[in-house]
């Protein structure tokens, strides 16, 4: 009857578990995911003020809505539309396609030709910037705000005059001018290098007989609050190095505090990040920023999010030029690159795009370890498991020690159990006779704890690695694995697709019916390494032991395949390095007998 009650707890709890993480995390997703697709198919962004608008005030940044908004009655059209509605200039590398608009001097179309949507090679590209009026306009905006009101700044309307012709390209670069009519003669120089960066140069020439006070600004903006993976290890949003150090905000941030969060007098760079993509401001390093800030606001009921800065003002005199100079990432977050600007362009942490967490000390070099590995194998798969056989010989010394211990207090197990008996009812004689054993047979309680406390940040930062660096998107491993990055995509409750049937999509469940094969695998290595110990005492924590795997399998099983792979590798070679251990200091392995006993009824 006993045992009939414990299955029926374990069910019980194990339900609960399953429910819980369903209500407050599965759920919420679908639904965050489901209002951000409605949210993009009823954007209708509100019309701006007209030309002839009155500029931002001195030292002010220009917010969202008021600079770069351009008339976009109705409903957002199609991208290939909002293209159409400006002439431009084609952009045309090896790495980046798409065009500047001429009305209003953006880059607003970037594709990332080398990253397609699905491993299919044919498959679309990664569009990152797109144009007002489009679903999910993100673009970039660089120009000139006025002291006065009576000067005549381009705008998001100002159509440009291109000079010359071609694609902007590598060596080629693309010059844009537009005279206000009052005596400024405005010029725009883009370039951009083989990767992801432009450099934009703006020059104004005073022919008038009145100096002109202005402030150079850039920024980047957002329509529509971007979809993100929702992961608390992974941050997406606004970023950037700033006044005392690295900010990280987040969208909600943004939409709570209407005034934005504002740095002044500060160098760095900003913008946003996605999981393996960003744009980003990125000035001179000792440029100083009058203002930087990451603001929100709102276009009808379409919510927009911008980074932006303006520099110190600039008083050209008639007769003299003034000229600043800008530039923009666009691009995918790939490790060697980012490093490579961050190094040659003497940036400030740079490299922190990458959103490589606490352990950054740690986590880098892991990467690096991996991407050298995989140069010499060719596969990132393999250079996972190598590194998790090497991190496993690094602690082996410190495994020892805590198997060792562990191998120590089950050998003295009867003398402790005897000690209860002896005091049944002094628990501080007890505790007293217990120090005293442990003296004698020279057993550290805190040995068995301590290494594994320490490899955690090791282990924690290679998960990191494997979720969050771009190297491993689309990354094959063997077999039917064509993408690290992405969930298992066979699953056992369809028999491995000899089901027509899809079962993640089932109502309220299908979020934790995606188990694959390498998910039971995981499961199953679980499951041996909980069970090389002896079972506990207590009937409650045994039932918690028994029913972990499983939990835990339907759980993380729907994560992206090399984590999985990961998990199941690190598993087997706990097992086989605990036996190992366990085997040496003469303690018994308890997991056949843990097995035998599953299948063998106790007798009465």
């Amino acid at each position: 009857m006993t045992d009939s009650k414990n299955t029926i707890l374990a069910i019980v709890l194990s339900a609960i578990v399953l429910i819980a993480w369903q209500y407050f995390y599965a759920m919420p997703q679908a639904e965050k995911q489901k209002q951000q697709q409605l949210q993009a198919q009823l954007q209708a962004p509100k019309p701006a003020a007209q030309p002839g608008q009155t500029p931002a005030a001195p030292g002010a940044t220009p917010a969202p809505g008021q600079v770069g908004q351009p008339v976009v009655p109705g409903a957002p059209v199609s991208r290939d539309a909002a293209l159409a509605a400006s002439p431009r200039v084609p952009i045309a590398t090896e790495s980046v396609q798409g065009s500047i608009a001429l009305k209003g001097g953006r880059i607003d179309d970037v594709s990332l030709v080398k990253f397609r949507e699905t491993v299919d090679p044919k498959s679309p590209p990664i569009v990152l910037l797109s144009p007002s009026g489009s679903a999910e306009p993100f673009y970039a905006e660089f120009g000139w705000t006025a002291s006065t009101p009576d000067v005549k700044v381009p705008g998001a309307d100002t159509l440009w005059t291109r000079d010359g012709s071609g694609a902007l390209d590598v060596g080629h670069p693309v010059k844009l001018t537009w005279n206000n009519g009052g005596g400024l003669e405005f010029s725009r120089t883009i370039t951009i290098d083989d990767k992801f960066l432009f450099t934009v140069k703006d020059e104004v020439a005073n022919k008038g007989d009145k100096p002109a006070t202005l402030f150079p600004y850039a920024l980047i903006s957002r329509h529509g609050t971007p979809k993100t993976a929702g992961y608390y290890i992974l941050h997406e949003g606004p970023i950037g190095i700033l006044g005392d150090g690295l900010q990280e905000k987040n969208y909600k941030d943004l939409d709570e505090k209407k005034e934005g969060f504002s740095f002044a007098n500060t160098k760095g760079w900003l913008g946003f990040t996605d999981k393996y993509w960003a744009a980003a401001l990125v000035p001179e390093p000792d440029t100083n920023l009058l203002k930087a800030k990451f603001s929100g606001d709102t276009l009808g009921s379409i919510k927009t999010y911008q980074s932006d800065y303006i520099l110190d003002a600039q008083t050209i005199a008639p007769g003299a030029t003034g000229a600043a100079q800008a530039r923009l990432f666009a691009g995918a977050k790939e490790v060697a690159v980012v490093n490579a600007y961050d190094k040659a362009l003497k940036l400030d942490r740079f490299d922190r795009i990458i959103d490589w967490g606490w352990f950054y000390f740690i986590t880098k070099p892991l990467f690096t370890l991996i991407d050298y590995l995989y140069r010499l194998v060719g596969n990132f798969g393999l250079a996972i498991l190598i590194v998790t056989v090497l991190i496993k010989a690094a602690f082996f010394p410190l495994a020892n020690k805590s198997y060792a211990s562990m191998a120590k207090m089950k050998a003295v197990q009867p003398q402790m159990a005897a000690l209860k008996l002896r005091y049944p009812d002094d628990k501080a004689k007890q505790q007293q006779e217990l120090m005293e054993l442990y003296k004698k047979e020279k057993i550290n309680p805190l040995a068995g704890c301590l290494p594994i406390a320490v490899q955690i940040p090791v282990f924690f930062s290679l998960y990191k690695v494997l979720f969050v660096t771009i190297e491993m998107r689309h990354a094959p491993f063997f077999g039917w694995i064509h993408d690290l990055s992405a969930p298992d995509p066979t699953n056992i409750f369809n028999l491995f697709g000899l089901i027509p049937f899809d079962p993640t999509t089932l109502p309220g469940v299908g979020s934790f019916l995606h188990v694959g094969l390498w998910g039971v695998i995981m499961g199953i290595t679980m499951w041996a390494q909980m069970k090389l110990n002896p079972a506990p005492p207590d009937p409650t924590q045994k039932m918690i032991f028994d029913w972990m795997p499983l939990i835990f399998t339907f759980m993380l099983a729907s994560f992206p395949a090399g984590l999985v792979i990961y998990w199941a590798w690190n598993n087997s070679l706990s097992v086989a390095q605990q036996s190992l251990i366990m085997r040496k200091h003469g303690a018994k392995i308890e997991l056949f007998d843990n097995i035998k006993a599953m299948f063998v009824k106790k007798k009465a």
